[in-house]
């Protein structure tokens, strides 16, 4: 009787257990809709037939291994999520997840440190998923300069030192520009990975009042700049108003979650002026 009851209530434990786990049909359905596709297109693109798909999202047919590989790189989901998708179907995750100083990305480290190297004397910042600052080149000073401590503190958050009212803010001329621009990026990566935290960060530095920062027209009362071709980041140094524009770079096929979710954000002058302040910083050590 007793090795009944065990066994009863190890079965219990396992259907419970069972039960916890996500189901990988409806993540999948999930990401098939954030996607906007339909069972027909997504059956298609994975070379599968739509009622083969719906009984995977329903919960009827358990998909092979390579079957949830193939829909989530045509659902284009994250490495991080597509590890996820494995374990609620049952299988061990594809992606493994080390740290950046881990010896085995001794060389993709060595090619960030060149870059960011070579980027001087611009700004230039590698960030993670979450916009927490990972490492960054000396240039990067000009922006942090006059930032509230707090905000500096590890881990120092892109979003956080751009958008708050005690962050460079406080310095930027054109901030609600700015702010819209960098408030539509970060809910576009929100909306397209699905990940709560980039989502909580949207709605926390959206919060914040811009108005609380604005530090009113550029110097001397000057005319409003004319549109550019990219949305600038103009703000005030001792030095005068600089102005910048970013591009970003990614790691090319990362098999790494790590590796998959780091940007490289390197920025370059927008005129004259700020070209000759940033070198004579880089110049004097500043």
């Amino acid at each position: 009787m007793t090795a009944q009851l065990s066994d009863a209530a190890g079965v219990s434990g396992r259907a419970a257990a069972s039960a916890d786990r996500p189901r990988v049909g409806t993540m999948l359905r999930d990401w098939r809709r954030r996607r906007r596709l339909s069972q027909l297109e997504l059956a298609l693109l994975a070379d599968s037939s739509a009622r083969h798909l719906s009984c995977v999202e329903t919960g009827r047919s358990r998909p092979s291994r390579a079957m949830v590989l193939r829909l989530a790189d045509h659902l284009d989901v994250p490495l991080r999520e597509r590890n996820g998708l494995l374990l609620a179907a049952g299988y061990a995750p594809a992606y493994r997840e080390r740290a950046l100083d881990d010896e085995g990305l001794r060389s993709v480290r060595g090619a960030l440190d060149m870059m960011l190297a070579a980027h001087r004397p611009y700004p230039a910042v590698v960030v993670d998923r979450g916009w927490n600052v990972v490492t960054g080149n000396p240039a990067m000073g000009v922006l942090l300069d006059g930032v509230s401590p707090e905000l500096l503190a590890p881990p120092a958050n892109v979003a956080r030192l751009a958008l708050h009212p005690e962050g460079l803010a406080a310095r930027c001329t054109n901030l609600p520009e700015v702010r819209d621009h960098f408030l539509e990026r970060l809910h576009r990566q929100a909306e397209a990975t699905g990940d709560p935290g980039l989502r909580a960060l949207y709605e926390e530095v959206r919060g914040y009042a811009p108005e609380e920062a604005t530090t009113g027209p550029s110097e001397g009362g000057a005319a409003p700049h004319a549109p550019e071709a990219v949305v600038p980041l103009r703000f005030r140094t001792p030095h005068g108003e600089l102005a910048l524009f970013s591009t970003m770079a990614v790691i090319g096929a990362p098999n790494d979650v790590t590796l998959s979710e780091l940007a490289i954000e390197l920025f370059f002058p927008l005129d004259d002026h700020t070209a000759q302040v940033l070198r004579a910083l880089d110049e004097a050590g500043g």
